[in-house]
């Protein structure tokens, strides 16, 4: 059986925002350093993604020294965003809506305000977690006591594999959307990406080791419209949903890739080995 191995590693600065793939990374108890400390919200505070705005897949957010970001998109002129004064400073802060969670997080300030508003025609601002071990919990329903998350969508970390983009492609292929296909990983802006799997092996895991970290396997990512974004046009399509919601389904949802939760710090490293412990 073939071994099993870390293909890739990625990161959000900035949620929904194009990401960094770089060979290694360290891992937080909330997910990877780094990863969806920023958010775009609306002048109400509540999260702006790919699902209102799929224009955000054209901004990219470099991470500076320090924590903040480089932000570009096309037409605008870079902006580097410094990490907001602390929560306890003049700025304060704001409760930003993310799904149903009601979070803390820091303004970034006006200049940033400014550039999101433009480039999206619509009012938009920049927030920033602060303090990643107490501001947001994950789910009880999966998590320990004490266990926090970022900005991602609901856990610290989602794992996907290559056998099952290309058992997905192949079903796109054999489809009458194939002129769709085929799709490349980030549509799913997975955090790490396994290779020598046998396709859909991920559903079943519970437990697994990369590297020198171990992480639960919590739970099945059901997918959303923003898989349908191209990440370097912002059209949208009708593919992956509508072949994952006739031949990949668990529970009722369409899913692809799984959502893990670290049991302890350490660093992951492209070219590492992946263990299923259970």
């Amino acid at each position: 059986m073939p071994r099993s191995v870390l293909s890739s590693v990625h990161f959000y600065p900035v949620k929904s925002m194009a990401g960094c793939a770089p060979g290694e990374a360290a891992v937080e108890p909330w997910g990877l350093a780094g990863d969806r400390r920023w958010m775009v919200v609306d002048p109400e505070h509540r999260m702006i993604t790919q699902r209102q705005e799929p224009r955000l897949a054209l901004a990219a957010a470099e991470p500076l020294p320090g924590g903040g970001v480089r932000l570009t998109a096309p037409g605008a002129e870079p902006l580097e965003v410094a990490v907001p004064a602390p929560a306890d400073g003049p700025g304060g802060t704001v409760v930003a809506e993310i799904f149903r969670d009601k979070v803390e997080a820091v303004p970034a300030g006006g200049a940033a305000e400014a550039w999101l508003t433009a480039f999206l025609g619509t009012g938009a601002r920049l927030v920033h977690m602060d303090d990643p071990a107490r501001r947001r919990p994950v789910d009880p329903d999966y998590a320990r006591p004490g266990e926090t998350v970022g900005f991602a969508d609901g856990y610290p970390l989602l794992v996907t594999t290559t056998a099952s983009l290309r058992e997905l492609n192949s079903l796109i292929a054999r489809g009458d959307r194939a002129a769709e296909g085929p799709l490349p990983m980030d549509r799913f802006r997975p955090n790490v990406v396994v290779d020598g799997t046998a396709p859909w092996a991920e559903d079943e895991w519970r437990r697994v080791r990369v590297g020198e970290v171990t992480f639960r396997a919590v739970k099945p990512c059901a997918r959303c419209v923003v898989t349908t974004t191209d990440q370097r046009t912002a059209e949208r399509g009708k593919e992956p949903l509508r072949t994952l919601a006739r031949h990949h389904r668990i529970d009722g949802k369409a899913v692809f890739g799984r959502n893990l939760i670290p049991e302890h710090t350490g660093t992951v490293r492209v070219g590492d080995p992946v263990e299923i412990l259970a």
